[in-house]
């Protein structure tokens, strides 16, 4: 019998920043029969009709009042990225379950922290949302590297592209320096494809060789501030002209576990790339490439035999995988079923007591994550290559 598609034991969340992820979050919740009973914004005002959009009945004034509530168990965090250190401190310290957007922090210090104050309490669970390891045919390539279906990994290259900060109107905080690495491109995205291609091979990237470049040097700021993914200046407000350091794109050679190879390349002015993610992992025995705007479809190659389509099918997927896929062949499964299946991941891991080995992606993996940035950015800086964590 396969995994519950809804939870049955109750968990009330509090979601912390209703701008454009959070709205996804609560939708997701829902849809495993976990309540999403408060919202946290940066003001009251700003998060009642948030709230109301979002069909959450309670709006908190401060983080005290929602860290108060005994009714919360758990709360996911999707505020701007300089307040989730905080944010996910006071949350664990609190007893709440804690899933973060990432990065987890700004820094690898902070991180660090965060990561020893959840090893430390073994009944919360603690993760951060790289959701896209639970598309099914990423589960599936998981599976079948684990399993030695492409022997001794050799390479994993591959991109992560966007339109949407395209043109010197197109504006968002997330291309202002974070205060700590000061990267944007790799950090929002670039991410993302560095977890999957770490899950997918079960190889640690150790060592980094970067290029940064900014292609846009000023952008124009709208008055007020701009939504994520709403394009040049939508709502025509009057705009102030700002420098910007942060990159556009960035290339990244890798090296890996056991002597494995890696590159890849993040790029938000990719004109007509909506948000792709491409992924291509080659194996002595084979290899196989997935990537975003075409989900349902994993190309398997060989050398001494015809090269193949898997199309994602909880029939034809791997016996361990296929939970991991709730529609039929056909009924396309996308962004927010990955959300769905990291939601079923982590509160079926509370629901067993926080117990055995999670999973989802932890606080131990955001550290690393952050570790890995901070390699990125010193190394393009100092023009060589650098180690992680050094």
């Amino acid at each position: 019998m396969g995994a519950p598609h809804v939870l049955a034991n109750p968990q009330k969340v509090a979601l912390i920043g209703g701008g454009f992820i959070g709205p996804v979050h609560a939708e997701a919740l829902r849809r495993i029969g976990v309540e999403v009973a408060g919202l946290l914004d940066i003001s009251p005002e700003r998060a009642r009709p948030l709230a109301e959009r979002s069909g959450i009945a309670k709006v908190y004034s401060t983080l005290d009042e929602l860290l108060a509530d005994p009714s919360i168990t758990a709360v996911h965090i999707a505020s701007p990225n300089h307040v989730h250190f905080e944010h996910a401190k006071r949350a664990l310290e609190a007893g709440k379950h804690v899933l973060c957007e990432k990065p987890l922090a700004n820094s690898s210090k902070e991180t660090a922290e965060l990561a020893k104050l959840a090893a430390s309490r073994p009944g919360q669970a603690a993760g951060v949302n790289y959701n896209l390891r639970f598309y099914p045919l990423c589960q599936e390539m998981h599976a079948r590297v684990s399993k030695g279906e492409l022997g001794r990994i050799l390479s994993v290259t591959g991109s992560y592209t966007q339109d949407w900060l395209l043109l010197p109107d197109d504006y968002n905080w997330r291309v202002e320096p974070d205060g700590g690495t000061n990267l944007r491109a790799v950090s929002d995205i670039g991410t993302h494809w560095m977890d999957l291609a770490q899950f997918v091979t079960g190889l640690h990237i150790q060592e980094v060789n970067a290029d940064l470049a900014t292609f846009h040097a000023e952008r124009n700021r709208p008055v007020g501030g701009a939504e994520t993914f709403t394009g040049p200046n939508a709502a025509k407000k009057p705009t102030e002209t700002v420098k910007i350091t942060t990159e556009d794109y960035g290339a990244v050679l890798l090296h890996l576990d056991g002597g494995a190879r890696g590159t890849f390349h993040v790029h938000q002015m990719h004109a007509g790339r909506k948000n792709r993610l491409y992924l291509e992992v080659c194996g002595e025995k084979g290899s196989m490439v997935w990537e975003s705007e075409s989900p349902e479809v994993l190309w398997l190659g060989r050398r001494g035999g015809a090269n193949s389509i898997l199309n994602r099918d909880p029939s034809l997927l791997s016996p361990e995988v296929a939970d991991s896929s709730h529609y039929p062949g056909g009924h396309a499964e996308g962004f927010p079923d990955a959300f769905k299946q990291l939601d079923l991941a982590f509160y079926g891991f509370i629901a067993g007591g926080c117990k055995g080995t999670p999973n989802f992606p932890t606080f131990a993996d955001g550290h690393r994550e952050v570790q890995i940035c901070e390699a990125i950015a010193q190394s393009a800086k100092d023009r060589s290559w650098v180690k992680v964590g050094a």
